[in-house]
C-alpha cells in the first residue's frame, strides 16, 4: 500500500471485472476502510509515479538491478561458489544453491549459513541488504552507480574469501 500511496499508508485491492462490479456504487456490496482511497495518499502516489516517469527512473532501476545481479553471478562463478541470483528489474535475491530456485522448497534448501556470512561481511563494510535469504533486494532511485560498484566489490571480496 505504501508504494501506491507515495510513501503514505493506503488500502487498495483489485480483481476481475465481474467481482469488482459487485461493489457499490455499481453493485450491492459496500466496501470501506480507514485508509481506502485516502485522497492525500492517492495524490502522493500520483505525484511519485509522475516523478518516476519524468526522470526515466524505470530504465535506470532496471539497468542498476541487472548490473548488480550480473556482477554477483560473475563474482560467484569466479570464486567457484554455487549461487543463484534471480532478478527482475530492480528486484533480486541470492540463493546459495547448485540449482535454480523457482519455488519455496528450492529456496529453503539453499545454504542459509553462507547467506548469513555474506550478510555479516557486507554489514561490517557498510553495505546493508535484507538479513534473510528469503527477502528480495530492492534497488531504488536513491542508489547510484557508485553504490552498485561498492556493493559488487564487497560481495566479490566475500566470495574470494570463500565467505
Amino acid at each position: 500500500g505504501k508504494v501506491i500511496g507515495g510513501g503514505l499508508p493506503v488500502g487498495a485491492f483489485g480483481g476481475r471485472t465481474e467481482i469488482m462490479d459487485m461493489l457499490a456504487p455499481l453493485g450491492p456490496v459496500y466496501q470501506a476502510g480507514t485508509l481506502s482511497g485516502n485522497p492525500l495518499a492517492m495524490a502522493a502516489g500520483l505525484a511519485s509515479l509522475k516523478k518516476l516517469d519524468e526522470q526515466n527512473s524505470w530504465e535506470t532501476l532496471d539497468k542498476l538491478g541487472t548490473q548488480l545481479a550480473q556482477n554477483i553471478r560473475a563474482a560467484a562463478k569466479e570464486a567457484g561458489i554455487a549461487a543463484q541470483v534471480p532478478q527482475a528489474g530492480s528486484l533480486l535475491s541470492i540463493f546459495f544453491s547448485e540449482t535454480p530456485v523457482h519455488n519455496y522448497e528450492q529456496a529453503i534448501s539453499s545454504d542459509k549459513t553462507l547467506f548469513q556470512k555474506l550478510f555479516n561481511h557486507a554489514l561490517e563494510r557498510g553495505v546493508f541488504f535484507p538479513p534473510s535469504p528469503f527477502e528480495s533486494w530492492f534497488v531504488s532511485t536513491a542508489h547510484t552507480q557508485a553504490d552498485i560498484d561498492k556493493t559488487s566489490e564487497i560481495i566479490a571480496e566475500a566470495f574470494k574469501k570463500a565467505l
